[in-house]
């Protein structure tokens, strides 16, 4: 298996169906913890840490990542941190988590569809990497 550095550095920003796509139609199954609307959360295959979550709106919108952003995306935006913050309450991170967003091949970003990352559960250090 590919590093995700290596799987980032390959990946290509596309319109096409993501493997998130797949997630929310139910083609692929995900361990879901939270969903409504708006967004779906699920853990992540490969965690980072004793918690770690994916937060993903439903609708791309050509939200591919974070540097794609537009005005009209500012309500999913908060909607994804909202979502976050509750997410960390319902798996007990009273003492802290990370919230991250890679955006780009140097971010580390592997899929082209923006998501969040909620981590947790043990302590984190910094510089994050």
């Amino acid at each position: 298996m590919a590093s995700e550095k290596e799987a980032a550095l390959a990946a290509a920003p596309s319109d096409a169906p993501t493997i998130f796509d797949k997630i929310i139609k139910k083609e692929i199954p995900a361990n879901v913890v939270y969903e409504d609307d708006k967004v779906l959360a699920f853990r992540d295959i490969a965690p980072q840490a004793p918690t770690h979550i994916l937060i993903i709106p439903k609708v791309r919108d050509g939200l591919t990542g974070l540097s794609k952003a537009e005005e009209r995306h500012f309500e999913i935006l908060g909607c994804l941190l909202y979502t976050a913050k509750l997410v960390a309450k319902q798996e007990g991170l009273e003492d802290g988590f990370r919230v991250v967003i890679n955006d780009g091949p140097q971010g580390c970003q592997s899929v082209y569809h923006i998501h969040v990352h909620l981590l947790g559960g043990r302590q984190m250090n910094w510089p994050p990497g």
